[in-house]
Order: C-alpha cells, then structure tokens, then sequence
C-alpha cells in the first residue's frame, strides 16, 4: 500500500525513476519551485498538478546559482 499524498502533489518514487530527456541523468525534485532540476543539462523542467513535464520545449534554463550543488562537468 501506497502512503497518501496531497492531490496535486507528485508521486516520490516515481520522480526517482525519472532521468532527464536530453542527457539521461537523474533528477532532482525542487518542492519550493515545483520543478525537476537537471544538473547536467542546467535544465528545470515543470511539474503541474504532480505531473512532471518532460518535454524541453517547457523547460527553463538555470542560472548558476540555482543549480543544486554547482554545475557539473558533461
């Protein structure tokens, strides 16, 4: 059995099976701004009503200093 999650809310476990589209890594979950991080791919991308947002046309570029821990190298 699955814990209860607020409707709106993403599912945890599975934004921890998701990678980003364009580079294949993991990502991170930024409850504050709704978003999945893409370190690599210094890419944020959407989620909306829980649903996560994969499509790079929706993504927005991050600035140095939101990147969780810096960039990193490709």
């Amino acid at each position: 059995m699955t814990s209860p999650r607020a409707e709106g809310q993403p599912d945890i476990k599975l934004l921890e099976l998701l990678v980003c589209p364009l580079t294949k890594t993991s990502l991170i979950y930024d409850k504050a701004n709704s978003e999945l991080v893409s370190r690599q791919a210094r890419l944020a991308f959407p989620v909306r009503s829980g649903v996560p947002i994969l499509v790079l046309a929706e993504a927005r570029d991050l600035r140095p200093d939101e990147i969780p821990g810096g960039f990193t190298r490709s």
